[in-house]
């Protein structure tokens, strides 16, 4: 028995998995219900099937094959992105839409169908998948693309595991002339300024996106740093992909730690300081620290100690501007504020997939140490506003959404449920589809 849990460290969980093989791949009989496992990384219970068992894919992390000339990549679906960028970074490609991580699978990642800083010019993830295998737990194969079996295509883009296990897939990558990125950052005031700002970024960059200071009010509220960058045309040697974390989290931290008075000084010092060294200027920064700054903190979900954390994100119309503004007032009331706030504006590209996420609008993630009831009731204050803003909250972030909540954020809902695999389920599933 192993520890198969969230990243989020909510519910700590122990279940039984099994583990495929690329060869010799079984579905264990006596389960009563299966489901993919990949590198943990989901913050919810998306990933859980505490009822039954998981399948870590982890073990198929095989590249099947590359053609360098074109960027279409074949791998198993356990290879992680960082796997990938050691090898595709140093031939000039690139992932056409990478989450803030890399540490994530690509079977995870079609099945959260994630999206990145470049959604306003890429979309998701699910636009740049050519193909994938699909095994359901009947021993049948599906060959699913845009043209071939495109139901099993679009209901597994985004489907959470549910249709069933995805063995290989094919990516389209992107051309790149180096390793670095240009980053251009201003500071903002409110937001009013992350508006005008998102909307001549998103006219000329690839990559935007905003740190967002969720703890202060007065005349700090809404402030934050707004970054929008490009594929540089960089003449430096470095071509490596991949950078160690830079430290790591030994333990958890006790949860004292974490409060409205240290929230607020980190990201004062954060917001200052960012401002002084880089706002208004140009800079060229290494992929790896503009995609994935938090993975130079190897276990960096420890700091909430062994409580875990709440990771809230969710998207409403950019119209809803007053929306917004509420929500984050009532966060800064909260005191229960996030060290990291990320807000991004979505573009209109539709993803293929039924239960995609994205979708225009803008987009706001962060994070709540899990203090009990205060934090539960504050999370279901906000999702009132969401819902009541014709937004939606992301299934891979979350832990406690309701069944009616779901199917409001996603209408497709009952077209979708006719692809789920009879013998797959999840916690999250059994919880928003009352079963």
């Amino acid at each position: 028995m192993n520890n198969y849990r969230s990243w989020a460290y909510i519910p700590p969980l122990e279940q039984k998995a099994v583990r495929p093989s690329w060869l010799d791949f079984k579905f264990e009989k006596d389960a009563k219900s299966l489901l993919p496992y990949g590198n943990a990384r989901s913050y919810g219970d998306s990933c859980l099937n505490s009822e039954g068992l998981v399948i870590d894919n982890r073990s198929l992390d095989h590249f099947i094959e590359f053609d360098t000339e074109k960027g279409i990549l074949r791998c198993e679906s356990g290879t992680t992105f960082s796997d990938i960028l050691a090898l595709i970074v140093p031939q000039d490609w690139f992932l056409p839409v990478t989450p803030g991580t890399k540490f994530v699978t690509l079977g995870g990642t079609i099945a959260n169908d994630v999206h990145g800083k470049n959604h306003h010019q890429d979309g998701s993830l699910g636009r740049h998948i050519r193909y994938f295998e699909l095994k359901r737990s009947d021993g049948k194969k599906i060959l699913c693309s845009p043209n071939e079996n495109p139901e099993y295509f679009n209901a597994t883009i985004g489907g959470l595991g549910l249709t069933g296990f995805i063995s290989w897939a094919e990516i389209q990558l992107l051309k790149i002339p180096s390793a670095f990125i240009k980053v251009e950052t201003t500071a903002f005031h409110g937001l009013d300024e992350f508006y005008e700002l998102s909307e001549k970024a998103n006219s000329k960059h690839r990559y935007s996106v905003a740190w967002l200071d969720c703890a202060s009010g007065g005349k700090q509220f809404a402030r934050g740093l707004f970054m929008s960058g490009d594929h540089a045309n960089y003449d430096r040697k470095e071509k490596s992909a991949i950078r160690e974390p830079k430290i790591s989290i030994p333990f958890n931290f006790p949860q004292k730690v974490i409060n409205r008075y240290t929230i607020r000084a980190f990201n004062a010092l954060y917001f200052n300081k960012n401002k002084l060294v880089s706002a208004g200027k140009t800079t060229y920064q290494h992929y790896d620290s503009f995609f994935y700054p938090l993975d130079g903190i190897g276990n960096w979900n420890r700091i909430y100690g062994s409580q875990g954390f709440y990771q809230y994100q969710f998207v409403i119309p950019s119209s809803e501007r007053s929306t917004m503004e509420h929500i984050l007032n009532k966060i800064v009331d909260s005191g229960l504020g996030s060290f990291l706030a990320v807000l991004k504006e979505f573009g209109n590209l539709p993803s293929p997939g039924m239960l995609s996420f994205p979708r225009p609008g803008i987009c706001l993630a962060l994070d709540f140490a899990n203090r009990g009831e205060i934090t539960l009731k504050l999370i279901e204050e906000l999702d009132q506003l969401v819902m009541e803003a014709g937004g939606a909250v992301y299934p891979a972030k979350d832990i406690r959404m309701s069944s009616k909540a779901f199917q409001q954020y996603f209408p497709n809902y009952e077209e979708f449920k006719t692809f789920i695999d009879p013998r797959f389920s999840s916690d999250f599933w059994r919880r928003v589809s009352g079963r």
